[in-house]
């Protein structure tokens, strides 16, 4: 997992609000968040979520991080995850498989630089 490169803000100047989760949910999550706490985890899984939404997505990865590529076919839009461009349905994109065993969406034009 990755961890987040915007700033901590302060629980003093955060809002405080209530959200029913499954339990197994809650136990996934608390068992992969390890030292960070199962709510710090769940506020970085929700911006990243608004950032990939919003268009402000930024790369996690790099070229070193894949370890290999399958040649796919975008499904639905897509961000590619080094160059965080948008990948068109039905546009031709490679599936890269990091070294933490994730597939992550990468345009065509992204590993030829």
């Amino acid at each position: 997992m990755h961890t987040p490169t915007r700033p901590r803000v302060s629980t003093t100047e955060m809002e405080v609000t209530s959200i029913r989760l499954e339990r197994e949910l809650k136990d996934r999550l608390k068992a992969l968040s390890g030292s960070q706490g199962y709510q710090a985890l769940v506020r970085d899984i929700l911006w990243n979520y608004v950032q990939y939404k919003s268009g402000d997505y930024k790369p996690q990865f790099s070229k070193a991080d894949i370890r290999a590529c399958i040649t796919a076919t975008a499904q639905k839009e897509e961000r590619c995850a080094l160059s965080g461009k948008p990948i068109a349905p039905h546009e031709t994109m490679l599936l890269g498989l990091t070294r933490q065993g994730d597939l992550v969406p990468i345009s065509s034009s992204s590993l030829d630089r």
